[in-house]
Parts: C-alpha cells; structure tokens; sequence
C-alpha cells in the first residue's frame, strides 16, 4: 500500500478531483494548508507599509493506493492537472504504508482501502 500527499496551488482543487474522479480515484483527504518553496511569496503594501508575504495557500490532497501500478497512474492525473508551468505548483510525496485499518468494519490492508 501507498500514500502519496501532493501539496498544489488553490485554484487546481477542482481541476484534481475531476482527473482523480476520471481514474476512479475517490478516497481522497483534501486540506487546506500554508507553504513556502522557491516560489517565495509576494510583497503587498498593507496600510502604506510593504509586507512579504511567504507562506501562501495551498491545497494537500492525502490518498491511499493499492499498488505501484495505481500509484504511477494517481500520480500522473495529478501532475496533468496541477501543472501551470509557473513556480509553485507543488509537490507530490509517495509512501510506502504499513497497514491501514477501516474503523467501521475493522478490515485492514488493501480491504481498508479498497
């Protein structure tokens, strides 16, 4: 099993969801964050005075797959749909998970997930 997490500017929420939906993706955790990278922030006058602005909002999609096989094809809609070609975009992490367990039922592994 494996966790990918990508950390992705606001405006691509809906655009990911769509790709991930299309892949039949759907169990997703989807947070709103702060971050900062070699995008670097802006500067913005507030009451006359020049403030930087480094940690700006993002978007962190958590989801759980089966397999390498699955995990090559999330992150791929991912990476279509977040791409703007401009800094900031973001990041995609993947892990590898040692079991999951599905409170309800108790199942645990693949059957949690699947």
């Amino acid at each position: 099993m494996i966790k990918i997490e990508a950390i992705v500017r606001e405006e691509k929420l809906e655009d990911i969801k769509e790709a991930l939906n299309k892949i039949q993706v759907n169990g997703i955790t989807v947070s709103q964050v702060m971050g900062c990278g070699k995008q670097k922030g802006y500067t913005e006058l507030v009451r006359g005075t020049e403030v930087a602005i480094t940690m700006l909002p993002k978007v962190k999609f958590e989801i759980l797959v089966s397999s390498p096989a699955w995990e090559k094809k999330t992150i791929d809609a991912i990476l279509k749909a977040a791409y703007t070609g401009k800094p900031g975009d973001g990041k995609i992490f993947s892990y590898d998970l040692r079991n999951v367990v599905r409170v309800r039922t108790k199942e645990t592994g693949t059957d949690a997930i699947n």
